[in-house]
């Protein structure tokens, strides 16, 4: 009787032992820090959950061009139809068209930028990389129930573009090819303000870029009041003078006003504007910089966002041809290259020039 008893209590207390232990199946997944995922903060402040380890990347918006930069772009397994394109004026997608052909379409791209959310879902990458507005991030992270990681980098040299490759370089280990990168676009930063800080503005000649592109393409009215390339060499742009920033349409009787030294229009355009001139020729033959043959090639640099590497090769031009003794040491053409295979991996004006986009005099007209 005694031994029963005992077996019994002994029973109990193993029985008490087990419900204090069981596992809620429910609950049987480990928390976020013991699965070894990890958190970043992205451009927007948005707090994202990462796996520790990521294989595979997709890219909405204009994130791919970056992801090039950042030295990841074998990782991409989903990309835009933009992205698709193979077109010059998108190096990077030309540098990385054979690779692209082979992966799925994700969005659309461009300035109608549509995410294909089913897609996306069935290729399920281990994170996203967005480069598009706040509500588009946080919509396809809501629909897909993957990470998403905004970024933003604006304009020429700015903070944002720094901090876009260091937060790829972390998420995705490449923090040392990031940091050269970073490196090499800031020293360019500082050597074309370098060579031109000190020029006072009463030795400055004057200049004017036409035909730029922006929400589609423009003829000679097309212009941009400080434009980067130009605000890196402390250039004096007669469009500043309007006291606006960015892209606009300018009246070409102000620019009869201003007559300018020094012309730069982009080549891509060159067909509006010489279709302008067959009206207008009076206007045109006007102006001291077409009088005295100086009018130039300023290759486009925004298309599906920011081509930084254009534009760092662009200002190098324009300051060999405004400041010609402080760009002495530079051929533009090797510059160019420099920056390309810094930033893409690989040269490619020689690409560029084969399809038009040169350093060179440009004939209104022809």
């Amino acid at each position: 009787m005694i031994k029963e008893k005992f077996m019994g209590i002994l029973l109990a207390f193993v029985l008490i032992l087990n419900g204090c232990t069981s596992v809620d199946p429910a609950s049987s997944k480990a928390s976020p820090a013991s699965s070894g995922s990890r958190m970043v903060t992205d451009a927007f402040d948005r707090q994202v959950e990462l796996p520790e380890k990521i294989e595979t990347i997709a890219a909405i918006g204009g994130a791919a061009r970056i992801l090039t930069y950042a030295g990841c772009a074998d990782k991409l397994v989903g990309v835009t139809d933009m992205d698709k394109q193979n077109q010059s004026a998108m190096p990077y997608s030309v540098i990385n068209a054979q690779h692209f052909a082979t992966l799925a379409s994700v969005g659309s791209g461009g300035n109608n930028d549509t995410c294909y959310i089913e897609e996306l879902v069935t290729l399920g990458p281990d994170v996203i990389f967005a480069l598009t507005d706040e509500d588009t991030i946080n919509n396809v992270a809501q629909k897909t129930g993957i990470p998403v990681i905004g970024i933003y980098p604006d304009g020429m040299f700015d903070q944002s573009f720094y901090s876009a490759l260091e937060l790829i370089g972390q998420v995705m280990g490449t923090r040392e090819h990031c940091a050269k990168v970073i490196n090499y676009v800031q020293n360019c930063q500082k050597d074309l303000d370098h060579r031109t800080k000190d020029i006072p503005d009463k030795d400055k000649p004057s200049v004017y870029t036409g035909a730029v592109s922006f929400r589609g393409a423009h003829g000679f009215e097309g212009t941009y009041a400080h434009y980067p390339p130009f605000t890196a060499i402390h250039a004096k742009n007669v469009v500043d003078e309007t006291g606006g920033s960015g892209p606009l349409l300018i009246d070409l009787e102000k620019v009869t006003v201003w007559n300018p030294d020094i012309i730069f229009l982009n080549p891509t355009n060159m067909n509006l504007v010489n279709k302008d001139y067959a009206k207008n020729k009076k206007f045109y033959d006007s102006l001291q910089a077409v009088q005295k043959d100086k009018v130039y090639a300023q290759i486009s640099y925004n298309y599906n966002w920011t081509n930084l590497e254009i534009a760092i090769a662009d200002a190098y031009y324009a300051g060999k041809i405004i400041y010609p003794e402080r760009f002495a040491d530079i051929d533009p053409i090797k510059k160019a290259d420099e920056i390309f295979t810094i930033m893409l991996g690989e040269p490619f004006y020689h690409k560029l020039a084969a399809d038009g986009y040169r350093f060179d005099k440009i004939t209104i007209g022809e």
